[in-house]
């Protein structure tokens, strides 16, 4: 099935309506999940400045790169919420949506009349997402979080890296996009519960910390019953053994994942040690882990006589997962990129041709699918608020009053 092709069926999302009140990662985040499955977003952004991620990392003629990934599918709108006037048009187009999008500090929307509160008893079937660092209760609810925070309260932050080295964050914001696609899912079971079951709307709560402390595996479990600390352990996976970085003889590193049991037997074949392949002491996981420093000392020592290639080449031959550490540039280049469209090419507003990530998850019978490129600030202002019920003159002295630019 060639899952990429398949972009003029049925938008899963369509006739969803999303106002998305937030700014840089998270919330956007969700909001571009939810846009390339068909559903409506309107971005409400400040007159003047817009959104900060259009000023994030590298600019072309102003505007961040960054931008058309994160942004497309998207209606830009300007609109002052400090103000009561701005304040009265967002109650108005939140009460026309079916999903409000926020990740403000707790308690920003409430002081501008836009709480949750307020909202749902005046629209019972309004679904609000509301991301911030550390959800909307708990004493540290009124504390400013970003994704390096989260990551660290989570534990990640303290498990990266290498021993006694300055612990290390991925070179992402990983919290952030990590808590859009949990406000996302959120989202899309609280329309099942709505539209399915003929439920009412409902708020969902996304904490930072809460979404990266979800992907932490056996963290906290082997704490609860041994009182062990995980610690950072640089390449490896502590306890799941053979799986590492391994230098080869050009200065690259493979990346090798043997430690399934019939693999595993298989890698050590292919290097040379049978004797630590056929040892009944090494035959499953837990044996393998208590000598993972012998083990991974004898795949080094074949690895560092082989270019990453030969390596490779030697590894896919005896069906042992393995890859090498992909640059953006090997991204770009890769042909396994390129027959499953995961990369695509959208011509920004000034007229540069971008390659942003394409759709993901891909579904066989409703793909999503960028229907248009990102918005440059206010693009959609008189659109939007004439479809709900402004005048023109209205939004002339909106725009005068500095409301609305």
């Amino acid at each position: 099935m060639n899952f990429h092709m398949q972009k003029n069926r049925q938008q899963i999302l369509a006739g969803v309506k999303v106002l998305e009140l937030g700014q840089l990662i998270a919330g956007p985040f969700a909001s571009k999940t939810l846009a390339d499955f068909g559903a409506e977003v309107i971005k409400v952004e400040s007159p003047g400045v817009g959104d900060p991620l259009r000023k994030w990392r590298m600019l072309h003629e102003g505007t961040s790169v960054w931008w058309q990934a994160q942004s497309r599918n998207k209606q830009s709108i300007c609109l002052d919420l400090r103000v009561k006037e701005g304040q009265a048009i967002a109650r108005k187009l939140a009460l026309e949506a079916d999903v409000v999008i926020e990740n403000f500090r707790p308690g920003t929307l409430e002081k501008w009349g836009l709480g949750w509160e307020e909202l749902h008893q005046a629209n019972p079937k309004l679904i609000m997402l509301r991301i911030s660092g550390y959800g909307q209760d708990g004493p540290r609810r009124d504390e400013p979080g970003f994704a390096a925070i989260g990551e660290a309260m989570a534990g990640l932050r303290y498990i990266t890296g290498h021993p006694n080295e300055v612990p290390v964050r991925a070179g992402v914001s990983l919290g952030d996009t990590i808590a859009g696609l949990h406000g996302a899912l959120g989202v899309l079971l609280a329309l099942y519960e709505r539209d399915a079951r003929g439920g009412q709307g409902q708020m969902i709560d996304v904490a930072l910390y809460e979404a990266v402390f979800n992907l932490t595996e056996s963290l906290l479990p082997e704490y609860s019953a041994f009182g062990a600390i995980r610690q950072p352990a640089g390449g490896a996976l502590p306890g799941i053994a053979p799986s590492n970085a391994y230098r080869c003889a050009d200065g690259q590193y493979v990346l090798i994942a043997g430690n399934g049991d019939s693999i595993y037997k298989r890698l050590m074949a292919l290097i040379g040690r049978s004797d630590l392949g056929e040892d009944p002491t090494l035959a499953f996981n837990d044996g393998r882990a208590r000598r993972v420093a012998e083990i991974d000392a004898a795949i080094n020592a074949w690895t560092q006589t082989l270019t990453l290639d030969e390596v490779l080449k030697g590894l896919l031959e005896a069906e042992v997962p393995s890859g090498k550490i992909y640059t953006a540039k090997d991204i770009a280049e890769d042909p396994h990129y390129e027959a499953r469209g995961v990369i695509e090419t959208v011509r920004a507003a000034d007229g540069l041709e971008v390659q942003v990530p394409g759709i993901i998850p891909k579904l066989s019978q409703n793909p999503g699918s960028i229907r248009y490129r990102a918005p440059t600030l206010g693009e959609h202002t008189d659109e939007v608020l004439k479809s709900a019920g402004l005048t023109e003159e209205q939004i002339t002295t909106l725009k005068k009053s500095g409301v609305l630019a």
